[in-house]
């Protein structure tokens, strides 16, 4: 199968369950309320080392948060309700917490609620002060620009991480230019992050090494340096390698994101064709088949 002249491979994207929250972030003006989000998710792209991979879903205007000021919605994704739950009171206690003018709600309306001004609080030395408005509870943390106002808890649900697309090209200048168009098209579907630099990731790796103390090593089979060797995936005319990870609040928001990523992409002259990453099957429950998802309706 071919798009524009771009050969997908008919293979699939393993990835995984995880559990995941947002949290939306305001403050006194846009730039502060992206210091804030851009602080708190920060060393984020990976929970292989990172403890969970985080990114700011979207920028939102004054209509659009529950204290009428601009703001950014962030998500955080991890392996364990244990694992999420410490990322969120560091990253908000060290990250929001700290920036001038700031505030910090839940963003997602249910789910298992997970301590984050319960926590916090506690900084407040006694002179913190709770309050709740319909329904929902916050805590006023006095501090030395006036008040740190964070909602007590903040709802985690099922989420999936893993998903991936491949980008396999005649030069660097192809896969940077095609993996750049991907993230443009993936980040305007709601519910994603792609948690690398920039949203791509040029290190993919495998299961597993050499040395006994990694669980994973270079995806050798992609790295031109090493085209020579018999395991080599690529051509004599594919010289550059780059991957977009995507992470989602469900499944669909992935298969989606994946599909507005491999259009967009594919639009790039010097590409030649795109792959994705899995494990057999054997280790994600979600499989998401690139020629499948191709013939899926656009994301709106």
């Amino acid at each position: 199968m071919k798009l524009n002249g771009v050969f997908i491979e008919d293979t699939f994207a393993e990835a995984f369950g995880m559990k995941a929250a947002r949290v939306v972030v305001t403050a006194c003006d846009a730039a502060w309320a992206r210091h804030a989000g851009l602080a708190a998710t920060g060393f984020a792209t990976s929970v292989i080392a990172c403890g969970c991979e985080a990114g700011i879903e979207a920028e939102l205007d004054a209509a659009r948060t529950p204290d009428g000021r601009p703001g950014v919605a962030l998500l955080f994704f991890a392996v364990s309700t244990k694992e999420l739950t410490k990322q969120i009171e560091r990253r908000v206690g060290q990250c929001i917490l700290t920036c001038p003018s700031s505030a910090a709600y839940a963003g997602l309306a249910e789910g298992e609620p997970l301590p984050m001004g319960k926590a916090l609080r506690y900084f407040g030395d006694g002179f913190q002060i709770a309050k709740v408005i319909g329904g929902r509870r916050y805590w006023r943390v006095p501090v030395m620009d006036g008040e740190f106002l964070c909602e007590e808890t903040t709802p985690m649900v099922k989420a999936v991480g893993g998903g991936n697309l491949i980008f396999v090209a005649e030069n660097a200048a192809a896969a940077l230019a095609a993996s750049e168009r991907a993230v443009a098209a993936i980040r305007r579907v709601p519910g994603i992050i792609a948690p690398f630099p920039g949203g791509v990731v040029r290190s993919g790796s495998k299961v597993g090494s050499r040395y006994k103390a990694l669980p994973a090593s270079t995806n050798d089979a992609y790295c031109p340096s090493l085209r020579g060797r018999p395991a080599s995936a690529l051509t004599a005319e594919e010289n550059c390698v780059l991957e977009v990870v995507i992470d989602g609040l469900a499944a669909e928001a992935v298969a989606g994101a994946m599909a507005a990523g491999l259009r967009a992409a594919c639009e790039v002259a010097g590409l030649r064709r795109v792959t994705a990453g899995n494990y057999g099957g054997k280790l994600g429950q979600f499989h998401f088949k690139l020629r499948e998802i191709l013939e899926a309706p656009p994301c709106p």
